[in-house]
């Protein structure tokens, strides 16, 4: 063999060789990349809220805002995972629906989700982010007002939403006369109206409806004895997402750093102090 014919089949080998190392590293990259694309929408995280969503956890019903404390628990657990204030979309959806068995459109949803086993057998939960109590709003110009516990409320007409840990309570701690209501927008209008005698609900929340307009002299006469839920509440995601367990990465590291206490400080600390816990 003469050196010049050894030379270019020597050449022609790096070459295939070459091509196949570059065709290699094409195949893993697109392999990577679809590995990573956990989202519903590439490059965007979709997020899901009430319809509409409340104060303290959402300010004037605009998650976008970044204002309210889960609107800005979304902001910081997107920054974890690598995307901006402008790559994250907002949808509305009932709170039923979110819970229900079934594929999605979101990647998260959050609008107080208690964390039960129940529920986690048709959706993942993140850790929780709150552990809310739960508190007893009234009319203040009703005989309850001035109630200082539980007994107090003896055959009284209790209101809750249905589904919920504030249902529980009430059935469990209050009353067997327990009507169910599908959101809170309407339950706090039955108790304006007078066709309940008082509502159960999450301290933050119900510190809302008592100084919002939307019962008209409401007032908070304490919080439900031994009523913190231990679980918390969670972020929702579809079961078996891949972005379950980096969501949770996430939110642990901001309790570690003090962000999530910094957050509840900001947003959730007026609606919370002062409330005196019922006998």
């Amino acid at each position: 063999m003469s050196r010049s014919s050894h030379f270019i089949r020597l050449a022609a080998a790096l070459l295939t060789i070459a091509t196949l190392t570059g065709t290699s590293a094409c195949g893993g990259s697109n392999s990577s990349s679809q590995s990573t694309q956990d989202t519903v929408t590439t490059n965007k995280l979709t997020v899901a809220t009430g319809e509409p969503a409340y104060e303290p956890w959402v300010i004037d019903n605009k998650p976008e805002s970044g204002k309210g404390y889960e609107s800005a628990l979304v902001y910081a657990i997107a920054d974890k995972l690598g995307y901006s204030k402008n790559q994250v979309d907002w949808r509305r959806t009932t709170f039923d629906a979110a819970i229900a068995p079934g594929t999605k459109d979101w990647d998260l949803n959050i609008q107080q989700f208690s964390i039960t086993d129940q529920r986690k057998k048709a959706v993942d939960f993140s850790p929780s982010y709150y552990n809310p109590t739960q508190s007893i709003v009234v009319r203040g110009d009703s005989k309850y007002a001035s109630a200082t516990s539980l007994s107090d409320f003896k055959g009284a007409t209790i209101g809750a939403m249905v589904g919920t840990t504030s249902y529980d309570y009430a059935k469990q701690k209050l009353s067997t006369n327990v009507q169910t209501f599908n959101d809170n927008a309407t339950l706090a209008q039955a108790l304006d109206a007078d066709q309940i005698d008082a509502l159960v609900m999450d301290t933050p929340a119900a510190v809302n409806v008592a100084t919002s307009s939307q019962v008209k002299n409401g007032k908070v006469v304490g919080q439900i004895p031994g009523s913190e839920d231990k679980q918390g509440m969670g972020i929702v995601l579809p079961k078996d997402s891949p972005l379950t367990s980096k969501v949770s990465k996430a939110l642990n590291e901001l309790k570690q750093d003090g962000t999530l206490r910094q957050l509840q400080n900001t947003w959730l600390k007026a609606y919370t102090t002062d409330i005196p816990t019922l006998k």
